[in-house]
């Protein structure tokens, strides 16, 4: 049943990214900005109520409102009015894959911001799989679901607060810059997760952390956008996005086997790492090919 909801999520979010098309190149930052506040906005009160239901009214009845919601989403979505951008006069309309493989290959930027995409997800996801099971440890099981809960949404509190103004940032100052600033905050945030005493200073580091990852996927997504043309965008997102799944898919095998072996703090020290490793790799890119990349100020 997991298996068949995940298939359908799956292809949500392939989609989610090319919304992003709905929007000038000039400002893309700040609208993906936004719509990941609205995203997160879920994100960050949807642990919390899940939480809270499944302590108070049991996991069956949490279910059950979960359908609920994703139904009312349904009908949004059909209800809304697609708007679509004009290709500029005399602009290429199609491209076949091999095309737009060619023009990732001829970007060295651009492709390792899509390889880089895996590394990101690995780190953020490996740390899912043991979140419960770290707060037991810290606060113990009473209202393990709600603390949790807690755990969990703070991460998304911080995103909330600053995905709009990374978006407007990077459109300012360039894409690429900003990126590179998040992966280092975001490897600083991560390792002091390896130290914790108590579980209200996992909530702070999992809030600085959500504010270093809030900005991560829409200047991301941003750099994308201004770097394919508008008929292939769709594609280029695509595989964006399928590389995202896979880190989605490594992450949490990554991170329940590393703590199995080693224990809940080496799996902060390698998400460190790996997000280091990806911050690096991003500047050595932007480094050697500085001609190519563009800043958006």
């Amino acid at each position: 049943m997991h298996g068949i909801y995940r298939l359908y999520t799956s292809t949500y979010f392939r989609f989610v990214p090319n919304f992003s098309t709905q929007t000038p190149k000039e400002i893309a930052g700040t609208r993906l900005g936004t719509l990941q506040t609205g995203s997160i906005t879920g994100q960050l009160f949807g642990p919390l109520l899940g939480g809270v239901l499944a302590d108070t009214v049991g996991y069956a009845t949490t279910f059950r409102w979960t359908s609920i919601a994703i139904i009312i989403s349904a009908l949004l979505v059909i209800a809304t009015k697609e708007y679509r951008m004009q290709d500029k006069k005399g602009a290429k309309t199609n491209y076949s894959s091999k095309e737009v493989i060619r023009h990732i290959t001829q970007h060295p930027v651009l492709l390792n911001v899509l390889l880089i995409s895996t590394l990101i997800q690995i780190a953020h996801f490996s740390i899912q799989p043991i979140l419960s099971l770290y707060v037991s440890e810290l606060h113990g099981q009473e209202n393990l679901a709600l603390f949790s809960g807690i755990a969990f949404s703070a991460a998304g509190l911080g995103n909330l607060m600053m995905a709009r103004q990374w978006g407007k940032v990077g459109d300012r100052f360039g894409y690429i810059k900003i990126l590179i600033t998040l992966l280092f905050l975001a490897a600083i945030f991560y390792l002091p997760g390896a130290f914790v005493t108590n579980f209200w200073q996992l909530v702070f580091i999992r809030f600085a952390l959500g504010i270093a990852i809030g900005g991560i996927i829409p200047v991301r997504v941003a750099y994308i956008r201004q770097e394919a043309p508008i008929a292939m965008q769709g594609e280029v997102l695509g595989y964006n996005t399928s590389l995202r799944f896979f880190g989605n898919i490594i992450g949490p095998m990554m991170g329940g086997f590393v703590s199995g072996y080693f224990g809940f703090s080496a799996v902060f020290y390698i998400t460190s790492a790996i997000l280091l490793v990806s911050a690096l790799l991003l500047l050595a890119a932007k480094q050697k090919h500085h001609e190519v990349v563009k800043n958006t100020a």
